[in-house]
């Protein structure tokens, strides 16, 4: 992608090395403190546009850390999983270009909160998983711990996920979902755009190919599925 390039080349010096190891270590340390301190950390840092507005601007940024849910078991299985994918996408791209994919989503996030007047890191998250199951679709993962299956079918689970949220969320969830995926669509767009001309190509190739040998009079072959 040239304009990623371009863009590391003038400003690479700003990615943040290990990126997911902070904010998964920063989500475990509010959550340690409020689970087993009793402290109400995310009242004073979950998203909220009112009181943004009114000047808690930390806002903008502390509700990534707030996105908690369930036992210390699942937060801890949790972390583990967005900390492997955030290491993986590191290392495909570089931290410069992790980074600005976390940094894309954030913004959208934002965008959908002050739209909505509330928002969480949650579907970033999933982003990031529709990144990773794209770049390595047939990694295995063990799923509940127990069961192997491809990263590409949980993959498919988290578009049905989205897609669920688009079309029968409150517009709020909708709004989330819509602008959640468009760190995704901005850095996978080449991809996508030219697996779908190959698909077509491919479909445009194979209908003359049958068209040809129909012409011909040749018998049908395992080169026509068509029943």
């Amino acid at each position: 992608m040239n304009w990623l390039n371009k863009l590391e080349r003038k400003f690479g010096r700003f990615g943040i090395p290990n990126l997911m190891l902070y904010i998964t270590s920063t989500i475990l340390v509010f959550y340690l403190v409020e689970a087993f301190g009793g402290v109400p950390i995310h009242r004073w840092m979950y998203f909220n546009r009112e009181l943004i507005l009114q000047g808690q601007v930390w806002r903008l940024v502390t509700f990534l850390f707030v996105d908690y849910s369930g036992g210390p078991l699942t937060m801890a299985l949790m972390l583990y999983f967005y900390y492997w994918i955030g290491c993986r996408l590191e290392y495909a791209w570089g931290n410069f270009q992790f980074t600005l994919y976390y940094l894309l989503g954030t913004i959208g996030a934002v965008l959908g909160g002050f739209i909505v007047g509330f928002t969480s890191s949650t579907y970033l998250h999933l982003s990031l998983f529709l990144a990773y199951a794209t770049l390595f679709p047939n990694e295995e993962i063990l799923f509940m711990m127990i069961i192997p299956i491809k990263v590409k079918y949980l993959g498919y689970l988290d578009w049905v996920i989205f897609a669920a949220a688009i079309l029968f969320q409150p517009f709020t969830g909708k709004v989330a979902a819509v602008l959640a995926l468009a760190n995704f669509f901005i850095f996978f767009w080449p991809y996508i755009s030219g697996s779908v001309r190959n698909y077509f190509k491919y479909r445009k190739v194979r209908n003359n190919f049958r068209n040809q040998m129909r012409r011909n009079n040749v018998v049908k072959g395992p080169w026509d599925d068509r029943r």
